[in-house]
């Protein structure tokens, strides 16, 4: 029995509201966000009377296609059960509608609710602030342990995120913070500002996402201080708010190593996916352009041993490849924010070692096999076989394998440390760009070669 059927059952049945509400909220309200999208309005309506405004804020918090929802809902309906939520879920579910029903419902907020939305969106989406909630309990260093218990008790019917107490000192700056375990197994008579973890880590709202995210990660804490530049704590980003700001930042990654200018959404207009994809593939067609006219500039090789032609795609794909491969290891090295440059100029000469000892390896492979193709094809097509040419042929496409492998490993391991010592995602670097340049790079070397080898000597 699905969830749908499990819920539907239990709206039929004759048991009171109250009855029917504690058991809808034996499910968790992630699988409830999902029923609400495969529920038919009157369902829903009736759901929603049962649940109240609190619940089906919660509920509502973890809908993915929120328009398809709001709708349920009066503007003023809407705007009671925004109130109930946390100011960054409020703003996530806001983003969804468009200008005019949004505005409306803001305007129907309250103050207080209104206020924090507004300090959230004077962020950039690319910023910490942008991410923050106003789920959090502050209080003073100023406390004895029992009256910080006291302030926390009270304050945790508003607040669920309550595993972390962060603390101010006496000019209403970030001061620590203390687990709540710590506070609970204290005594009364001890020192309460011993129990103050002063070097517990801390962000300020301007910080870029991408640039805090995997030190975000490696301190797997619960919730983390977001302060402004004067040191106040504005905000707390939680383990979940990590959570899908990482997974944000790696599908913005997937998407780019797709070509894409952004991550596609399953349900948007054809249109805006031709906004996202069209700007890379016209930078590919550009440098596609690059090698078609590098390969024209060799037409006399072409002409005089068309059989060069052959092992073009060989040189281009292993290069290809073999950049990808360097490319890939390096990102994943320089998404830690930690690396020295010791260790960036130590994956430099290992990439470049990797790649030459490869290119070697496959150059003795492909030269034994393009000399023993060129054999059977001489035989095949019953023509003399010009032992010193196919001599050049095989060794210009296994030179050409080892020049270009190197080669290509270098500059998918170098550009993206370019990109990251100028501030631009190493990520613009992977999939289809790094590709094409690597094509260009081998065409010439390539064509290069056996223009060098055959025509000049």
């Amino acid at each position: 029995m699905t969830n749908l059927e499990k819920i539907n059952e239990i709206l039929k049945s004759d048991q009171s509201d109250v009855e029917k509400k504690e058991a809808i909220m034996k499910f968790h309200e992630n699988d409830l966000a999902d029923v609400l999208l495969e529920m038919d309005q009157n369902q829903r309506m009736k759901l929603y009377e049962i649940l109240g405004n609190e619940i089906v804020s919660k509920i509502l918090s973890y809908v993915e296609r929120i328009d398809e929802i709001i709708e349920d809902f009066t503007q003023e309906k809407a705007a009671k059960i925004i109130d109930q939520m946390d100011s960054d879920d409020a703003v996530d579910v806001l983003e969804e509608l468009d200008e005019e029903d949004r505005s409306a419902i803001v305007s129907l907020l309250e103050p207080e609710v209104a206020e924090d939305i507004e300090l959230i969106h004077q962020y950039e989406e690319n910023e910490l602030g942008s991410k923050m909630t106003n789920n959090f309990i502050l209080i003073s260093k100023n406390n004895t342990v029992k009256k910080a218990m006291r302030q926390v008790i009270a304050s945790a019917a508003e607040n669920d995120n309550v595993s972390t107490i962060f603390v101010e000192d006496e000019q209403k700056k970030y001061y620590g913070a203390i687990d709540l375990r710590d506070l609970i197994i204290a005594r009364d008579t001890d020192d309460f500002e011993k129990i103050i973890k002063t070097n517990y880590p801390k962000f300020y709202a301007t910080d870029w996402i991408e640039d805090r995210i995997v030190e975000l990660k490696d301190y797997g804490l619960d919730s983390y201080p977001i302060l402004d530049e004067n040191d106040h704590m504005i905000g707390a980003l939680t383990a979940d708010d990590v959570t899908e700001s990482l997974d944000i930042e790696m599908k913005d990654d997937y998407a780019k190593l797709a070509g894409l200018t952004e991550e596609e959404a399953l349900h948007e207009p054809m249109w805006t996916s031709v906004r996202k994809r069209l700007p890379w593939l016209l930078v590919l067609l550009i440098l596609g352009l690059f090698v078609s006219m590098a390969i024209s500039g060799f037409e006399d090789i072409v002409a005089t041993v068309p059989l060069i032609v052959f092992f073009q795609s060989l040189i281009l794909d292993m290069a290809g490849n073999t950049g990808t491969q360097s490319l890939a290891v390096t990102i994943r090295l320089i998404s830690d924010q930690k690396i020295t440059k010791k260790e960036i100029c130590k994956t430099i000469l290992k990439e470049l070692r990797v790649g030459f000892v490869n290119g070697l390896i496959l150059a003795i492979v492909s030269f034994g096999f393009v000399l023993l193709f060129l054999f059977v094809n001489s035989s095949i097509q019953h023509t003399a076989f010009d032992g010193i040419q196919n001599l050049k042929i095989s060794g210009i496409v296994g030179f050409s394998l080892v020049v270009s492998m190197t080669v290509c490993s270098l500059i998918g391991t170098v550009i993206p440390i370019f990109f990251m010592k100028i501030k631009i995602d190493p990520a613009v670097a992977s999939g289809p760009f790094i590709t094409t340049m690597n094509d260009v790079i081998a065409v010439l070397i390539y064509y290069g070669l056996a223009t060098l080898l055959l025509l000049n000597l």
